[in-house]
């Protein structure tokens, strides 16, 4: 024996998937329309259009936008299909709920999109740890998407892995 230390991680055919990676840029804007209800309760319809007209869209450019009211009102579907008419030429993505869901939603669009031919028959690993804020909802959609076509998939780091699934 050479006393040589091998790193049989990097010699593995293991691959890596990081949803880090995949992570789009662009701010993540919570929209409230609280403040244009009237005593914070009810939306009157011209002046929630006003509100609307006067206010500057453009400043969400390439962002992704999450519509709400933070106030229990009730908020009729047209408002927010005004607002999403207002932000289409502007946002990246419009959903109306919360950060959660915006970023839940542009996860599930992003592997959905994934092609993951080149994945076929190998052994992947799903990175556990992340900087930015991947949703949990993100790892078990890419689960359902990976499972038919490779050959198993493990989650945490290349030194340390759970093993999620295996194929028979």
């Amino acid at each position: 024996m050479s006393g040589e230390i091998l790193n049989r991680v990097s010699k593995s055919k293991l691959i890596t998937l990081d949803l880090e990676d995949f992570y789009p840029s662009g701010n993540r804007v919570l929209f409230d329309i609280a403040p244009w209800l009237y005593q914070k309760l009810i939306l009157k319809e011209k002046e929630f259009r006003i509100s609307v007209d006067k206010h500057q869209w453009e400043q969400y450019a390439q962002c992704y936008v999450a519509l709400s009211c933070s106030v229990e009102a009730i908020i009729p579907s047209w408002a927010y299909l005004l607002l999403s008419s207002k932000l289409a030429p502007y946002a990246k993505k419009v959903v109306v709920g919360n950060l959660d869901l915006l970023e839940t939603t542009i996860f599930s669009e992003i592997i959905d999109n994934l092609d993951i031919s080149q994945y076929k028959d190998k052994p992947i690993i799903i990175k556990g740890c992340a900087n930015k804020p991947i949703p949990n909802s993100a790892y078990t959609v890419l689960v359902k998407k990976l499972q038919p076509a490779v050959k198993s998939i493990m989650y945490g780091e290349a030194c340390s892995t759970v093993p999620i699934y295996k194929k028979k």
